[in-house]
């Protein structure tokens, strides 16, 4: 057995204070998923100190509560992330959106994307919403994994976003009905 699978994936929705602490560990994890080809919205090769940038930006965000952001731990290691936007607008606040959901290469294959997910969507509960949205890359291994957990396709953009190679991909938009 791997040493990576000898720990117990924990998942922790991250306080502002928790979010600076572990910067950057998600800084790493997001250099590896877009150069390990998850289209996150960046091109490769992706740097970690473009990465920790791009966390650091969120970081009032993240502190009044406007995106909420959970992380994956194999020990003490960043494995996984998820956020989740909120409705901003009047008639909005019924809907989140879910974000750059992503497991570091070496975590993949244990669950760890769906255990984000579900705190994604029991956050959304908790706070009465009941329809979550996300985009992903058209044929993408994100594709199969959201029509495997019950979200709904409902359209696809030809050539909507380069991948990290720079090559326009289809993106495919989804929608969940959270109930109960």
């Amino acid at each position: 057995m791997r040493e990576a699978r000898m720990h117990q994936i924990t998942i922790t929705r991250l306080s502002a204070e928790r979010f600076a602490t572990d910067a950057p560990g998600l800084a790493e994890l997001l250099a590896d998923a877009v150069d390990s080809g998850a289209s996150l919205g960046f091109l490769a090769p992706y740097a970690p100190q473009a990465a920790a940038g791009w966390w650091r930006e969120l970081s009032a965000a993240v502190a009044d509560g406007s995106h909420l952001v959970w992380a994956a731990y194999d020990g003490d290691r960043v494995v996984g992330t998820v956020s989740l936007v909120p409705g901003r607008k009047d008639n909005g606040r019924h809907r989140a959106e879910l974000v750059k959901l992503m497991v570091h290469r070496a975590a993949r294959g244990r669950g760890v994307a769906r255990r984000l997910m579900a705190a994604a969507e029991q956050e959304a509960r908790s706070r009465r919403v009941d329809l979550l949205l996300l985009d992903t890359e058209t044929g993408s291994d994100a594709e199969f994994l959201y029509h495997a957990t019950g979200w709904t396709a409902y359209g696809v953009v030809p050539d909507y976003a380069a991948d990290p190679g720079g090559t326009l991909r289809d993106c495919t938009f989804f929608y969940k009905q959270l109930v109960g």
